[in-house]
């Protein structure tokens, strides 16, 4: 039995086009609507051919909707929450993808109906790329999936939102809002927010040009430039939503770099391997639990 017979996404980029392309392939059955802000996306979501009917607005694509799924910006929850509460089903579970919980729960807890089972969750998974184009059944599979119900939700719905996750291959988990929203402002935000840094600089820097820094990028920096080019206007707002947990790792990241910095200057070569050991170890960590692969550059294969 299927965990939900009517899904309605709302938002079709990346991991909403994902989301779709997932159901499809793994419950082709689902009644499957969706829509989104951008007249263009929805149109090629229709010549795509990846729901069965896209709605003009999101109370218009939540009528009768089992599950509906937020796939918005984090800063837009609240307007489109608004424009939803007034047409959801009874019973209905609302989720979302986003990359913040807490703000989720403070921003839609006070516009749902009480008939409604609010189930924050984050899948974590994702490109640098955008765009209903950009998305692919297989996203989600061998992922997490962190689920953030609130104090009191109601057990079976949360059983529900997790088979559903499963059904599309994620290994799911569930977990408070704040505690998630510190765990991945280390995994995920602050190593982003470094990105983003780590690259402005190399493009303001007197006395190394444009083009040296293109021509003679190596790994690590290549890589930093890949997760530079994520969607703007999403890291906007995880930033800005997630404020008081990425500023306290920031503050932490600023003390470690500080220490760095004192070891390199005094020659404290000790201090410095040490360090490096123990990241190591993290790297080596990661592979064995599966979350990337061991060969040489991250897997890539010169043409």
């Amino acid at each position: 039995m299927l965990p939900f017979a009517r899904i309605s996404i709302i938002g079709l980029g990346l991991i909403g086009s994902s989301l779709a392309r997932a159901i499809r392939a793994t419950m082709p059955t689902v009644a499957l609507t969706g829509t989104d802000a951008d007249p263009g996306v929805r149109a090629r979501v229709l010549e795509l051919g990846l729901v069965d009917d896209v709605a003009d607005s999101p109370g218009a694509a939540v009528v009768d909707a089992e599950l509906v799924l937020l796939a918005v910006p984090l800063g837009a929850f609240a307007a489109v929450g608004a424009e939803i509460a007034a047409e959801l089903a009874p019973g209905a579970v609302v989720s979302d993808v986003g990359s913040a919980k807490q703000t989720v729960l403070d921003a839609l807890s006070p516009l749902m109906p009480a008939s409604v089972h609010l189930i924050p969750a984050h899948p974590v998974a994702g490109t640098e790329r955008s765009g209903p184009d950009a998305g692919f059944a297989t996203l989600f599979e061998g992922r997490w999936c962190i689920l953030t119900p609130p104090a009191g939700a109601d057990e079976a719905a949360v059983a529900r939102l997790g088979e559903f996750w499963s059904r599309l291959g994620s290994k799911v988990e569930v977990m408070e809002a704040r505690h998630h929203d510190l765990v991945l402002a280390v995994t995920s935000h602050i190593p982003h927010l470094i990105a983003y840094s780590i690259v402005g600089t190399a493009a303001d820097l007197e006395g190394v040009t444009r083009g040296e820094v293109i021509k003679y990028s190596a790994g690590g920096f290549r890589d930093f430039t890949r997760i530079a080019a994520s969607d703007p206007t999403m890291w906007r707002d995880v930033f800005l939503t997630n404020k008081d947990a990425v500023l306290e790792v920031l503050g932490r990241v600023s003390e470690d770099l500080a220490a760095l910095q004192r070891a390199i200057r005094w020659g404290e070569g000790d201090t410095l391997f040490q360090r490096f050991s123990q990241s190591r170890d993290i790297r080596r960590a990661i592979i064995e639990a599966g979350q990337d692969t061991p060969e040489p550059d991250f897997g890539r294969h010169s043409s």
